[in-house]
């Protein structure tokens, strides 16, 4: 197949503060610059794009010499962390925004979905935006008619068909605008996390409709998103992203777990050890995938560190609970001295527990450990720790779910001391 778009040597610069140059002369003379096909005479070199430090320069890049090629039915992730450069990208692919340096080449249209009621005219009605976004796609209005029905009947808006726009729900615009997008035929499909607004019904209808636009129609998708379960079931290859520059440009699943890994200082927890109690002073979860990322089903091990003031100390309690987004518990497991003695060493005792096979639904999740001394009832610590997130990566979702505000008990785990 052949090469359908080519990135070479992207970078996109943004003025931190207020936009211009200071003065109206250097603005024009940007300008005139500009006219001639010359670089920005007042170009500099800025700091890297990263959100979680003070800016010290006045110019950051928001991407910095990106370089890939999509070929023609492929479709393409590209996943990072929130201010990784993500949206700029694909605002570039679609012509919204020029890079500072570097060029696109592509072949045939190119539809966009970068945010919630993107191209669309708040006054017109949802069958007036479908013909406007019909013709900047350059279809005529025969081929437009061809395609209306099939496009109101997806996106599930035909009672409201001729209704303002303005007047619609996010959800509502979102549904019309991908199935505008989509049923257009553009050669390539430019999406950002917008499928997120939708609910589950129509997440389900989008992610068959992109799958059947690469297999069953050759077109090209570039699809942006969080959530790396959609990721991983509907494209080939992902970028990863950050700070503006390509981490990694591998096969999905390989470039899951490269984005995980760069997130492992979140599923560490230290601390100094007490001086007179017993003390967790490290827990560590090790995921299926490494760094933060837990396939649902694989195996999970979470390590303890725990520092003894004295050796032979006896009745030491450890609990650990899974909690969900809503800090509700969801897993529960404990080993109490009194039926299987541990920690009896003084200084570094270490301890794991393993889930063989973790069935947690996709979601955010943390853990909390508590520390006690199981006769005398004192709590030596409570800790809140361990933020990690399960996908289902390659895998369709399970009818099976918790209930919920309940904690499970699992004994499919086991420790090991």
């Amino acid at each position: 197949m052949s090469n359908i778009l080519k990135a070479e040597d992207i970078s996109k610069q943004y003025r931190l503060g207020l936009v211009g140059t200071g003065t109206l002369s250097d603005d024009l003379k940007r300008w005139w610059y500009k006219m001639q096909g010359k670089e920005d005479p007042f170009l500099k070199v800025g700091g890297i794009n990263d959100r979680s430090i003070k800016a010290v320069e006045d110019y950051v890049w928001a991407l910095r010499d990106i370089n890939f090629e999509v070929k023609q039915g492929e479709v393409l992730g590209i996943i990072g962390k929130n201010g990784a450069g993500k949206s700029t990208l694909l605002k570039i692919l679609s012509r919204v925004t020029a890079p500072t340096t570097g060029s696109i080449k592509t072949k045939g249209r190119i539809a966009s979905l970068l945010e919630v009621g993107t191209g669309f005219h708040a006054e017109l009605t949802g069958r007036e935006n479908i013909f406007m976004n019909g013709a900047v796609l350059g279809m005529t209005k025969a081929d437009i008619k061809n395609k209306l029905d099939e496009i109101i009947d997806f996106s599930g808006c035909e009672k409201y068909i001729d209704t303002p726009v303005k007047r619609y729900s996010s959800g509502m615009t979102v549904r019309l605008g991908f199935a505008v997008a989509a049923h257009l035929e553009p050669e390539i499909l430019v999406i950002d996390e917008v499928l997120a607004v939708g609910d589950a019904e129509f997440q389900k209808k989008a992610i068959g409709k992109i799958q059947n636009l690469s297999s069953g129609e050759g077109r090209t998708v570039i699809f942006v998103s969080h959530d790396l379960s959609a990721v991983s079931t509907i494209t080939e290859k992902t970028i990863v992203l950050g700070n503006g520059e390509i981490i990694a440009f591998e096969e999905t699943n390989k470039a899951i777990a490269v984005y995980s890994k760069a997130d492992r200082d979140q599923n560490i927890y230290t601390q100094e050890p007490a001086n007179s109690s017993p003390s967790v002073t490290k827990v560590k979860i090790l995921t299926s995938e490494g760094g933060t990322i837990q396939r649902n089903r694989g195996e999970l091990t979470i390590e303890f560190e725990i520092n003894m003031p004295a050796a032979n100390m006896q009745n030491l309690g450890l609990s650990f609970q899974i909690l969900n987004h809503l800090q509700t518990p969801i897993l529960y497991d404990y080993i109490f001295d009194i039926y299987t003695p541990f920690c009896r060493l003084k200084g570094k005792n270490v301890l794991s527990f393993t889930y063989d096979e973790l069935l947690l639904y996709k979601g955010n999740y943390s853990l909390k450990v508590h520390l006690a001394d199981t006769k005398s009832r004192i709590k030596f610590q409570e800790i809140d720790c361990c933020s990690f997130q399960v996908e289902m990566i390659g895998q369709k979702e399970p009818e099976w779910g918790w209930q919920k505000n309940v904690c499970q008990y699992l004994d499919k785990g086991r420790w090991r001391i």
